[in-house]
């Protein structure tokens, strides 16, 4: 990915440091360390602070594709691992107090039944729960051809690397779990064949309309929510003992997928645009209907029944990335009804 541009403190001291060879300690790297921590004690939502989480998710980057130009001897030293931490215990923390605002009573899992079952039947309320305003709703009936850009820009910070921060959780699964998350992840890489990738169908999409389909083009035209929707899936897939949020993400993430996704073809074949543009909501349509059902019994409920302390840390990844994506929705469509972009920018010139 290219370097992004640096937006406070934080971003500008990292992007400096990540521009010369690994060093394992020195000046710069205590002087991150200070600049973070320093930050996080000042900033009022850590979730929607545009420095923190542009620095976490070059931080992030690093145990992914990297940044174009950094050494990739970096992703393991030891003081950036430290930064890395101390915005992840606050990211954290700001997400469970989200997650309980956004969702303040999950259903009891019910007595009786198999665990897995109500597991499932837990976060399948959870989906249904969710009645906030609807994006691929105002994406079928009303987005214009620049709203449609604008929502793949938001989509494209994660779409197209779409499967990978869950993928982490595959190695630290067993048995039942493990088996169903594999299951789910090959279909998402297309079973085998690139071209039929989801992160490929989505890159297919965003050249149909015009846009730049590398990854991380348009990083510094979307605001720090998009960026923390994306570091949410990085925090739960690369911390072990987080195991159960990213599966919990994953559930949640399945289960309200399906219907949207037919919207959001419709709002494409709305504005007359062909087979190109919209194979990747269309594959969602299909895909994601048995997707949620092995997510939320055989993943979530598979997990729990084998290891019943994680149920919390499962419900926490659901009710996160409910959370999250709701107040990105909002973002969104408050920009539009307002007439203005939801953008950081304006829809950048490589459209």
């Amino acid at each position: 990915m290219h370097i992004p541009e640096q937006r406070g403190p934080v971003s500008a001291a990292l992007l400096a440091l990540l521009a010369g060879q690994p060093v394992e300690n020195g000046s710069a790297l205590t002087e991150l360390q200070v600049l973070a921590s320093a930050q996080l004690d000042q900033t009022a939502d850590v979730i929607e602070d545009e420095d923190l989480q542009l620095a976490l998710f070059c931080l992030y980057e690093l145990h992914y594709g990297g940044l174009d130009g950094v050494d990739d001897g970096w992703e393991w030293i030891p003081g950036l691992i430290a930064v890395r931490r101390l915005l992840e215990q606050s990211f954290e923390k700001a997400l469970r107090t989200a997650a309980r605002a956004a969702v303040p009573e999950v259903p009891p899992v019910a007595a009786g039944g198999s665990v897995s079952d109500g597991v499932a039947t837990v976060l399948f309320a959870l989906a249904a729960a969710d009645t906030g305003p609807s994006l691929s709703k105002h994406v079928a009936k009303k987005a214009s051809v620049g709203q449609l850009r604008e929502f793949l820009i938001h989509k494209s910070t994660y779409q197209l690397k779409e499967a990978d921060p869950h993928t982490w959780a595959i190695p630290r699964l067993s048995g039942r779990a493990k088996a169903a998350l594999v299951e789910i992840q090959a279909d998402e890489y297309g079973g085998g064949r690139a071209d039929r990738m989801h992160s490929a169908l989505f890159a297919r999409t965003m050249r149909a309309l015009g846009l730049d389909d590398r990854y991380g083009a348009y990083v510094d035209a979307v605001p720090a929510i998009a960026l923390a929707s994306v570091n949410m899936m990085s925090l739960f897939g690369l911390n072990r003992r987080l195991r159960g949020a990213i599966c919990g993400h994953l559930a949640i993430y399945e289960m309200t997928s399906s219907r949207p996704n037919q919207l959001y073809g419709n709002g494409f074949r709305r504005h007359n645009f062909d087979a190109a543009a919209t194979a990747y909501f269309d594959e969602h349509v299909e895909a994601d209907a048995v997707h949620e059902q092995i997510a939320g019994r055989d993943l979530a409920g598979g997990l729990v029944e084998a290891e019943p302390d994680l149920l919390s840390d499962v419900l926490f990844g659901a009710t996160a990335a409910v959370a999250v994506d709701s107040r990105l929705t909002l973002r969104i469509l408050e920009a539009w009804e307002n007439g203005r972009t939801s953008l950081r920018t304006g829809l950048p010139a490589a459209a």
